[in-house]
């Protein structure tokens, strides 16, 4: 199933990473520029940008960096805001990739759990969207489940083997200069969440990885495997999952550890 439509959660911020990289080696951007984090800018779900003090001025690098290790949506919606959606697509449609798309922010994505129990918030500002948290009647789980499968409400859609792809030409150099490349790498070798491809490792490879949340019903996890036979890409796509999560999880660090010790 490499090439079945699927979505990607939180694994479209690669793409973004990729593209916020481009733009500061073209002069476009200044990664080490400081960024004033508003109240309206705030999201909720992953990330830790949230729980600081409102004006907290982080740097675009520190910003990019939480947007991978922590998976941080306030960072995300940021970043996507500073680079551009219709750029990062345009910059996808030019690599060659005709499915992996980022359809829309966070911030939207979150609003949608409430336009679910009632049309009327689909006018709610981002800030509102934050303050409400997530629904928790009695038919949530429910609405979140069918929100996940959704297609047309995905935060970010794309295959296994064009998610393959784009961490290839990563690791070959193929989408950015040396020195972005080694700092791209390096951002995704420090991911914080490493209870799936990383999970059953001990130390038999290094993982570079970016994962992909809607528990339970959603893990995803796309890596590259540095070990003495690779390095080795992989890409793991979990969606509306019905069984128990943490063997979800599991099953991905088994994906891992079989590759290694096949191909060690």
């Amino acid at each position: 199933r490499a090439d079945e439509p699927m979505n990607t959660l939180s694994v479209i911020k690669i793409p973004v990473m990729v593209q916020a990289y481009r733009d500061a080696e073209a002069g476009r951007l200044d990664l080490d520029a400081r960024h004033r984090i508003r109240p309206e800018e705030l999201r909720r779900g992953s990330g830790l940008l949230q729980t600081f003090a409102v004006g907290l001025e982080p740097t675009v690098r520190d910003l990019i960096t939480q947007m991978i290790i922590t998976s941080d949506n306030t960072a995300t919606d940021i970043l996507i805001g500073v680079v551009g959606q219709a750029r990062v697509n345009a910059l996808l449609a030019e690599l060659g990739y005709e499915q992996t798309r980022l359809l829309r922010t966070t911030g939207d994505l979150f609003r949608e759990t409430w336009i679910d129990t009632d049309p009327a918030f689909a006018s709610l500002s981002d800030r509102e969207v934050y303050e409400r948290g997530f629904p928790g009647d009695e038919g949530a789980a429910a609405r979140s489940f069918a929100l996940e499968g959704d297609s047309a409400r995905w935060l970010g859609r794309t295959t296994a083997r064009e998610m393959t792809r784009l961490l290839t030409q990563l690791e070959r150099g193929e989408l950015a200069g040396p020195a972005s490349t080694r700092e791209m790498i390096g951002i995704l070798r420090s991911q914080f969440y490493a209870s799936r491809l990383p999970q059953q490792m001990r130390g038999k490879a290094a993982v570079a990885h970016k994962t992909g949340d809607w528990p339970p019903y959603a893990g995803n996890d796309v890596g590259i495997l540095y070990y003495e036979g690779g390095p080795t890409v992989v890409s793991v796509f979990t969606n509306q999952n019905t069984g128990d999560f943490f063997e979800l999880e599991a099953s991905l660090g088994r994906i891992a550890v079989d590759l290694v010790e096949a191909w060690r």
